[in-house]
């Protein structure tokens, strides 16, 4: 999301008004995850007036609609994927594309492994695609996970890793991460790389200072991705939203430290990273 009233003084100035919050959020990171695709395929339109407000070199990360991945669990989904394409098309002929992936649910295994590997199949080749799985027999380690990650890594697709550890270290400690840990996966962790974009998300605390530890583990593994030539996309969430841009400051200052000299070399070849500046601190 782009859209959040407590960001004001930390993501866009005070009083910015709602229509400009993408435009300020743009020009303080590089790429956003957007939900809401999941729930509603936004229109071709809609992408186009995204793209218009969003500055140079910002992506838009699509979650596929949950019309194909969950109802339709990628099965006679060709209306509802056709409609998403004309969305996804329309992002990359304004230059606004990023990673779309795809979140299965958590009762999509490896026995659908045939509808999984058809589909994928079908995608354009020219955009980039992310898979994150959720059912428990998908991490076995042996068989049904080496098998989807062949699949991933013959079609050149990404997958999107999952980490919600630091999100169930201890009890909640408010109703709002009580609610989220109600709903949050615990899937297991992995480190796999499939393609060169490699994609993160992460689930913190509302107290961000409480999952240093697991930032500064994927700090270190983030920083080898870049080192080899990867192009990864991370994504910070926390149960509130008001204290996701404090996660994300925290995961981008370990990730400076775990690179030390090595830092302004490879950032370099990163357009819009967050950096701090008097008019658009991150607080920490």
């Amino acid at each position: 999301m782009w859209s959040c009233g407590d960001w004001a003084d930390v993501v866009y100035p005070a009083k910015t008004a709602k229509r400009e919050f993408l435009a300020w959020y743009s020009r303080m990171f590089n790429c956003v995850e957007g939900n809401s695709s999941f729930y509603a395929t936004p229109s071709p339109e809609l992408a186009a007036r995204w793209a218009k407000e969003s500055a140079d070199g910002f992506q838009f990360c699509l979650k596929f609609p949950r019309s194909i991945s969950h109802e339709r669990q990628l099965v006679a989904a060709n209306q509802e994927t056709s409609e998403f394409l004309e969305t996804i098309e329309t992002l990359a002929s304004h230059d606004r594309l990023g990673t779309t992936f795809l979140q299965l649910g958590p009762d999509f295994g490896p026995s659908r492994f045939a509808a999984l590997r058809e589909y994928l199949q079908n995608l354009p080749k020219e955009f980039r695609w992310a898979v994150e799985v959720r059912h428990f027999n998908w991490f076995d380690q042996a068989g049904n996970e080496a098998r989807l990650n062949g699949l991933l890594t013959d079609l050149n697709i990404d997958r999107c890793l999952f980490d919600s550890r630091p999100l169930f270290q201890s009890a909640a400690s408010d109703d709002i991460e009580r609610i989220s840990q109600s709903r949050k996966p615990k899937s297991p962790v992995r480190q796999t790389v499939t393609s060169d974009r490699p994609m993160l998300r992460i689930v913190g605390r509302n107290q961000v200072e409480l999952t240093q530890k697991y930032v500064d583990q994927w700090a270190t593994i983030v920083h080898g991705w870049i080192r080899d030539g990867l192009r990864p996309t991370i994504f910070t969430h926390a149960p509130d939203d008001r204290f996701a841009p404090s996660f994300a400051r925290l995961f981008y200052d370990a990730l400076v430290t775990a690179a030390g000299k090595e830092a302004s070399k490879s950032w370099a070849k990163i357009p819009h990273l967050p950096r701090k500046s008097q008019q658009l601190d991150l607080p920490l």
